[in-house]
């Protein structure tokens, strides 16, 4: 195999089209079945039920904004239990992407919607007494349709690049620098995961199915490539996917204002996440519980939408009810499951109710006035989800 040197340090790196062949080989086999395997090895299990830090002095927990993926339960129950020894009080729900899970007397669930008056995709986290889903049949039809966005987008995300769609690739090209031959390696890995999605369809768990296959594949040759190679690959992928983001038909998912009826029918209760990605729905006045005022992405604005929730509430008289803050977390278990050189170092950090924001002092402030904490929240919450 060619091997070229780096031209500053003189260390060598294969050139990706020394690596690229148009054959599936065993290795590429292998490689497929372990990115869309959900069955945890002894080692897997140990780094998810082994938490990096243990929150001693946090009494009280807080999460209502995670996702469990194809990791079980009783792993990540171990993983609290370590974590926050001491917790007197606590409100977990999972979220999981348009898939309804429960924990203890709750479910949850991240559901993909659209939001017609401003013409984009937002996300809502809905949460039930598990009873209230019981016979919630309409619900379950309407998440089981969208559950299908993130395979969709994925077959459209692979097209883009084995067809190839030449606008698109020329645009992610020109974005990220990346050359003829990387762009060839890189069809040549996606043509041989369509190849073989379609050779193993039948076993392949459906959860596995979205845009992070991809990641995860060319993530499995960087002993072989290297981190910076990997890297260049990851940042086009990014680059393509975002496009096809983009262009996608949001005519697909249902309306925002559509999914808050079906829940209020059920008697479940509606939270806006991600507040900075998603400004247009905070101003929208959507009949919903409460918004997310941080979480990893979104901390920039924390304070200012604590005020802006805080002075709604003064304005609403003592029978409406009021709108709660929330901090998520947005902890993705799978991210756990990988070996650590392979884990996205900002998403593998979080972890369920970890949210240092109710500490940190200037927050504090502005919450105390209010008479605000995790354990007002978690009252107030629960009432509404039972009441």
């Amino acid at each position: 195999m060619k091997l070229i040197k780096h031209s500053e340090d003189g260390t060598e790196c294969r050139t990706f089209q020394a690596v690229a062949t148009e054959e599936i080989t065993d290795d590429d086999r292998e490689r497929f079945f372990q990115v869309v395997s959900t069955d945890l090895a002894p080692w897997q299990v140990e780094q998810v039920i082994t938490p990096p830090s243990v929150q001693v002095r946090q009494e009280a927990l807080l999460a209502v904004h995670w996702h469990p993926e194809f990791v079980d339960m009783e792993h990540i129950r171990t993983r609290v239990n370590a974590m926050f020894p001491n917790r007197t009080e606590e409100l977990l729900i999972p979220t999981q992407h348009n898939v309804l899970m429960s924990w203890e007397n709750y479910t949850g669930v991240e559901v993909d919607c659209f939001s017609s008056g401003f013409n984009r995709k937002v996300q809502l986290l809905l949460h039930f007494a598990n009873e209230r889903v019981e016979n919630a049949n309409v619900l379950k039809s309407m998440l089981a349709h969208t559950f299908k966005y993130r395979s969709g987008q994925l077959f459209e995300f692979m097209h883009t690049i084995t067809k190839p769609d030449e606008a698109r690739i020329n645009q992610a090209a020109k974005s990220t620098g990346a050359d003829a031959d990387l762009i060839e390696f890189v069809r040549i890995n996606v043509f041989k995961v369509e190849q073989l999605l379609d050779a193993n369809w039948t076993d392949v768990p459906r959860l596995s199915v979205k845009n992070k296959l991809l990641r995860n594949w060319f993530d499995t040759m960087r002993p072989t490539l290297g981190d910076n190679a990997v890297d260049r690959v990851q940042a086009y992928l990014k680059a393509v996917k975002k496009l096809v983001k983009q262009g996608f038909n949001l005519s697909f998912f249902y309306r925002a204002s559509e999914v808050i009826e079906e829940v209020r029918g059920l008697g479940g209760c509606v939270i806006i996440p991600h507040p900075e990605q998603f400004w247009p729905i905070l101003l929208r006045n959507y009949d919903v519980d409460g918004i997310e005022v941080w979480n990893p992405q979104s901390q920039e604005y924390t304070e200012f939408l604590i005020s802006v929730v805080n002075e709604q509430n003064e304005r609403r008289s003592a029978s409406e009810r009021k709108m709660l803050i929330f901090m998520g977390d947005d902890c993705h278990m799978g991210e756990k499951t990988k070996p650590v050189d392979q884990q996205d170092t900002a998403k593998a950090a979080r972890e369920i109710g970890l949210q240092p924001a109710w500490d940190d002092l200037n927050i504090r402030k502005k919450l105390i006035v209010n008479g605000i904490s995790r354990r007002t929240i978690i009252r107030e919450y629960k009432d509404r989800l039972t009441g």
